[in-house]
């Protein structure tokens, strides 16, 4: 029988009109929208489904936008076909996913996760006017090479996505040079990528102080299912551990390679990708061949549960 472990998007898979066919269609993915613009006071539905592409680029929107659709997706889903969807056994989500995974684990209810999202995504934002940087994708480089080309440069490994696609992050300067460095040693492709800061690397500090100070005044649970941390690629057992991690996942690199592998060592052998965009299912076939996967994410993939 197979072991199913529910994944889910960070910021980066977002677009303008996720989540509306949704929306439109599944009074489930509705009252999630609908709770969320109530919550945050603002209609976040509205930038989801027609806002422009700059605005819901903004990490203050995109990650609450990320979070909601994807809770929604997940509901449709639910309603759509009871039952249809494998439990799963195990839920990580890639950064700003990770959220979701949690929320999904009981460990956040749905307000808090929205509100702590919302707070998250300013809270970046703002370290990245502080402190500017930027980020890269290396391409065809393994993390041994690039950690050592990180150490000599001062740039930080933000993101292990899976083999041969690494994530870079840190000062302009750094990153250019770390980014220069990488091609001339054999580096397929170095690519800046178009963000608001060096994500997940020491320059989001304060983001991280920010944070804390709004993770020890919020209510969190144990989790009911299991969750793989971002930056240990473990499991995180208890409300103490979620708190940690939420913390250290700011300015640390995302495991996001080693999280799959740890579930694949507990017998996972089939992923499905809740949100929009498919990154993820792109990143896992990378990292196993010998896995099926599905991705929910609008009507369409819903529709598919049926067959």
């Amino acid at each position: 029988m197979a072991k199913t472990a529910y994944i889910f998007p960070g910021q980066g898979s977002q677009y303008v009109g996720m989540g509306q066919d949704l929306y439109n269609t599944y009074p489930s993915a509705k009252a999630v929208f609908d709770r969320a613009d109530e919550i945050l006071g603002f209609p976040l539905s509205k930038l989801c489904f027609e806002g422009s592409e700059e605005e819901l680029e903004l990490t203050v929107n995109a990650q609450p936008a990320l979070l909601v659709t994807s809770i929604a997706a997940l509901e449709a889903a639910r309603e759509a076909y009871p039952g249809a969807l494998p439990e799963p056994i195990f839920t990580a989500g890639h950064s700003l996913g990770e959220y979701t995974a949690l929320t999904l684990a009981g460990v956040l209810n749905f307000e808090t996760a929205v509100t702590m999202a919302c707070e998250r995504g300013r809270l970046m934002y703002e370290a990245g006017l502080e402190k500017p940087g930027a980020m890269a994708a290396v391409i065809g480089m393994n993390r041994e090479l690039l950690g050592e080309i990180c150490n000599e440069t001062g740039a930080f490994i933000a993101n292990l996505n899976c083999p041969g696609q690494i994530v870079i992050s840190g000062t302009k300067e750094r990153v250019a040079n770390a980014m220069k460095i990488a091609k001339e040693r054999g580096a397929k492709l170095a690519i800046q990528l178009q963000v608001s800061g060096a994500f997940h690397s020491p320059l989001m500090s304060s983001a991280a102080e920010g944070l804390t100070s709004y993770i020890v005044k919020t209510e969190i649970a144990d989790p009911v299912l299991p969750v793989i941390g971002n930056t240990t690629a473990r499991e995180l057992a208890t409300a103490e551990m979620v708190r940690d991690e939420l913390i250290e996942q700011v300015c640390n690199c995302i495991r996001w390679e080693d999280t799959i592998r740890y579930m694949l060592s507990r017998g996972v052998d089939n992923f499905i990708e809740i949100g929009p965009g498919e990154v993820l299912t792109g990143l896992v076939q990378r990292i196993s061949d010998d896995v099926t996967i599905l991705n929910i994410g609008d009507c369409d993939a819903v529709e598919l549960l049926k067959a």
